[in-house]
C-alpha cells in the first residue's frame, strides 16, 4: 500500500470533514440578489392587469346590453307576429261567421 499524501489520521480525517461541508455548503440555498427594479416591474403587471380586467369588464356588459336589447327587440316582434296573426285569425272567424248569417238569410227568403 501507497503511504498517503496527507501525514496522519487526523490529517485525513479532517480534509474528510472539511470536504464534507463544502458539498454540504453546495446545496445549501444562497442568499438572492434582489433586483432594484423589481417592485416597480411588479407594480407595472398589477397595473396592466387591473386595465385588462377594466376592459373585459366593459366588453362583458356591452355585449350583455347588446344582447338585451337584441332580445328586446326579438320579443317586439314576437309581440307583432302575434298580434298580426290574432287579427288575421279574427278577421277570417269574421268572414266565416258572416257568410254562415248571409247563408242563413238566403235560406229563410
Amino acid at each position: 500500500m501507497k503511504p498517503s499524501k496527507l501525514g496522519s489520521f487526523s490529517d485525513r480525517q479532517a480534509a474528510s470533514a472539511e470536504a464534507k461541508k463544502a458539498l454540504v455548503a453546495k446545496f445549501k440555498a444562497k442568499p438572492t440578489v434582489v433586483d432594484p427594479q423589481f417592485e416597480d416591474r411588479r407594480l407595472q403587471r398589477e397595473l396592466e392587469l387591473e386595465e385588462v380586467r377594466a376592459k373585459r369588464a366593459t366588453e362583458r356588459l356591452a355585449k350583455r346590453e347588446e344582447s338585451a336589447r337584441k332580445d328586446a327587440e326579438r320579443q317586439a316582434l314576437e309581440a307583432e307576429i302575434a298580434e298580426a296573426n290574432e287579427l288575421e285569425l279574427r278577421a277570417k272567424q269574421k268572414t266565416a261567421r258572416d257568410a254562415r248569417y248571409a247563408a242563413r238569410k238566403q235560406r229563410r227568403k
